[in-house]
């Protein structure tokens, strides 16, 4: 009986104790999933309260967004993404397509002048947001607009705008952000050329302007490409004021031109290095290249030179056999003398000497360029400019004028060399001249040899020009040897010489109005301009204006001194 009792006893404690686990377990089940519940709705809270501070935040930079856009567009509000595509042009204006025209004419932007805008390249791959803008730009520069011709959904970006923006590896039509901005007219700029010689040129503020007439914007860190001829300068934008982004229309800049920081041993072909007066300077040159300097002659030395007194020497000496080299002068504006443009040359093997007198072109006050160009094989050398004094070459005259002085009543022609001879001595001179001279019997030559010497002096078959037999390869050469300019016209080195520097539509005059050096080209459409003898561009660039400065009147630069006599009887 009693175990019975214990056995249902124990069963009884057994089920009351499962119960109260279970009771225990669904308590703490519950008690988790409360717990799990409270942790849900707390990270819920927190993801509901981030967006709310992310939209917040989004929508505080949308508003900052479109009060700067306000701000920089003047009430004009324009961003645009668009792909990039290159076209051929000059300056920094771009095209934009019809729709960013009507968009900006919806807003009034025609209205308020010039349109400028802020370029900045995308990456391919990312988003256009507003974090990518910021994150992923790799370049920013500002420009004007040409017209809106290019295709829905693409800017065209010249040349200069193109490579401040990408690098060369970039994709074929990266994404570029475009953004209406208003920009204040610049007073200040200061450049770096990016190798010497800029400053070589003449007029190079001039140079400079007539190339920023092709610009709306100017940006810093920006390159600038000024072309000069067949030489090209970049010039890298330093500072600008009164911000770092300016408009350059209408409007006078002051500009400072810093030193450059190359000496990259390529450019020196382009440089003219100083060359002081009486001091010889060293140099090498290597075949095929050409080694420049530049000398200057202030206005009292011209004078001299002028007046028969003196006289410029320019010297060159080799150091060294095997080599040879040709010298080249010339006068400002033609900076880098060549063997198509020069004013003076020589040719001759081994040594040169020129001299520059009155008798020729005689040198002006100003700078002149001396181009050293390597004909053969390496070669060392001196180059010297001296004032020669006429007085103390007085024996040189006399010799070249002593066939024109009063002759002798008693003198007598010699037979063989036909110099006038005292007839007591003429009878010894003629047998000492018959066996030791000889006259040179081509036409118009007449100079009499050394016997000796005969052999070696030859006639060109094309030219007549005599010299030594030793320089028929080299004068055959220099002289005969087609040359190619770059309208398509082929000569010879004297007929070619003619043709830059007076003919060619390719050759570099000065502008009467800008100063700048640019290419003659065709004459000028305009009958009036022809008749005045104003070339193509002077025709163009003489149609700015510029105010009287007697009455203040806007006229046309070609027609000023018309205005001036018939105005105010100025002549």
């Amino acid at each position: 009986m009693d175990f019975e009792l214990r056995a249902a006893k124990a069963k009884l404690e057994k089920e009351q104790k499962e119960r109260k686990d279970k009771a225990r377990a669904k308590l703490e089940r519950e008690r988790k999933a409360k717990h799990e519940a409270i942790r849900h709705r707390e990270a819920i809270e927190v993801v509901q309260s981030i967006r709310r501070i992310d939209a917040a935040e989004a929508q505080l930079k949308a508003s900052q967004q479109m009060e700067e856009s306000l701000l920089v567009g003047k009430g004009v509000v324009f961003y645009s993404i668009l792909e990039a595509l290159q076209y051929e042009g000059l300056g920094d204006k771009i095209k934009l397509p019809p729709s960013c025209f009507n968009k900006l004419s919806d807003q009034g932007a025609l209205d308020k002048g010039p349109m400028y805008f802020r370029l900045t390249k995308l990456h391919q791959e990312s988003l256009p947001t507003l974090e990518a803008i910021e994150q992923k730009n790799q370049g920013t520069t500002h420009s004007g607009v040409l017209e809106f011709t290019a295709l829905d959904g693409f800017v065209e970006l010249p040349p200069h705008v193109w490579s401040n923006l990408f690098s060369l590896n970039s994709p074929n039509a990266p994404l570029v952000e475009v953004r209406y901005v208003r920009l204040p007219k610049g007073t200040y700029a200061r450049l770096q050329p990016d190798r010497r010689g800029f400053s070589d040129i003449p007029n190079h503020k001039a140079v400079l302007e007539t190339s920023l007439r092709q610009h709306a914007t100017l940006s810093e860190g920006d390159v600038i490409t000024v072309n000069h001829g067949e030489i090209s300068y970049k010039l890298r934008v330093l500072e600008l004021k009164p911000s770092s982004s300016i408009s350059v229309l209408e409007t006078d800049i002051e500009v400072d031109i810093e030193g450059s920081e190359s000496t990259s041993e390529g450019m020196k072909s382009n440089v003219l290095a100083p060359l002081a007066i009486g001091k010889a300077e060293s140099g090498i040159a290597e075949e095929g290249k050409y080694v420049y300097y530049k000398f200057s002659i202030d206005s009292d030395i011209s004078r001299i030179i002028t007046s028969g007194n003196a006289s410029i020497t320019v010297k060159l000496e080799m150091d060294n056999e095997g080599g040879d080299i040709d010298l080249y002068v010339s006068k400002h504006p033609v900076i880098f003398p060549t063997q198509h443009q020069h004013e003076w040359s020589s040719h001759d093997i081994g040594s040169k000497v020129l001299i520059l007198s009155s008798k020729d072109s005689s040198p002006r006050a100003g700078t002149h360029s001396i181009g050293v160009f390597g004909f053969k094989g390496t070669t060392q050398y001196k180059v010297s400019v001296n004032i020669q004094d006429n007085g103390s070459s007085s024996s040189m005259g006399e010799v070249a004028t002593s066939s024109t002085s009063v002759l002798d009543a008693n003198s007598v022609e010699c037979r063989n060399c036909k110099h006038y001879i005292p007839s007591r001595t003429i009878s010894l001179h003629e047998a000492y001249c018959a066996r030791h001279n000889v006259m040179c019997q081509y036409v118009g030559c007449g100079v009499v040899l050394r016997r000796e010497e005969a052999a070696n002096h030859v006639h060109c078959e094309k030219c007549a020009r005599a010299f030594q037999q030793r320089e028929v390869e080299k004068h055959m050469k220099v002289f005969h040897e087609p040359l190619h300019c770059s309208c398509g016209v082929i000569l010879e080195k004297e007929a070619m010489v003619h043709h830059q520097s007076s003919i060619c539509p390719l050759r570099l005059v000065t502008c009467q109005f800008c100063g700048d050096m640019v290419q003659a080209g065709n004459t000028a459409s305009d009958v009036r301009d022809r008749l005045k003898g104003l070339s193509e561009h002077e025709s163009l660039c003489g149609s700015r204006t510029a105010p009287c400065d007697s009455c203040g009147r806007s006229v046309m630069l070609k027609e000023m001194d018309i205005h001036r006599i018939v105005v105010h009887q100025k002549s």
